[in-house]
């Protein structure tokens, strides 16, 4: 579990925003998408601020923006609802291009976009600069139960593993002149998928058996010292910070 693992998500560097301890950047993003959140949604010029902080730190992170453009496709979901309130909403319309709108439905989808994609990018600037394992550790230094902690960590550690293992059943069905090409061959898909079942479970029993005999008694040892200094704090909290304060304007 000492071992580094490099997810897609994550753009190995060394800036300051990487070098942060990982509970520094969970608690700063947490707190951002709260502030985010009770900024009321008539304040466009506070979403606006927002963005630009979050421009600031990517720049600092050297997170260049085509690459958080390019992952918030994960945002789409959120887009095509958002879009659909102003159509089938209630209340008073307004004509917007020709089409007949709800102005109640076009609040909410302002508020759910602006909302959406500043949490979103966040995210990504957090997963960008911070490997998946030690935002993992950092949750167990927030005091996150170390039992879900270990279950996300082996499910990171073993997730490759479990992929490979699937590969390697898919070439197998093919080389035997195997395709899936309609809706008789799921029968075929699902034994292979109870199969690949079986032995993720039976890899799991020779784990845990392992991990018993090396001296394993419920927690995993920690071998990365992620203390935070006071300075730390203070530069991974500059962002909450200053949105606390857009907010605490756009309130008054």
């Amino acid at each position: 579990m000492g071992a580094g693992h490099h997810h897609q998500l994550y753009r190995p560097g060394d800036t300051p925003v990487h070098r942060l301890p990982p509970q520094c950047k969970l608690v700063a993003v947490l707190v951002f998408a709260g502030v985010v959140v009770a900024t009321p949604r008539e304040a466009f010029w506070a979403f606006g601020a927002y963005a630009l902080l979050l421009a600031l730190v990517a720049g600092i992170a050297g997170v260049p923006l085509p690459y958080v453009a390019g992952r918030m496709v994960i945002e789409i979901p959120f887009v095509l609802f958002a879009l659909a309130i102003p159509i089938i909403g209630m209340g008073e319309r307004t004509e917007v291009l020709g089409l007949s709108l709800s102005v109640q439905g076009l609040w909410a989808a302002w508020n759910i976009l602006a909302k959406a994609s500043l949490g979103v990018v966040a995210s990504i600037l957090l997963a960008a600069t911070t490997e998946p394992r030690m935002i993992l550790l950092g949750a167990q230094r927030l005091r996150l139960p170390s039992l879900l902690v270990q279950i996300a960590m082996f499910m990171l550690r073993y997730l490759d593993v479990i992929m490979d293992e699937m590969r390697r059943m898919r070439v197998a069905r093919e080389s035997r002149g195997f395709e899936a090409r309609n809706l008789r061959q799921i029968p075929v898909i699902a034994r292979s998928a109870a199969a690949l079942f079986i032995r993720s479970y039976e890899r799991g029993e020779r784990v845990h058996l392992a991990m018993l005999s090396r001296g394993y008694t419920g927690s995993l040892p920690i071998i990365h010292d992620l203390a935070g200094s006071g300075r730390q704090w203070g530069i991974a909290l500059a962002l909450p910070v200053t949105a606390l304060a857009v907010l605490g304007v756009s309130l008054w």
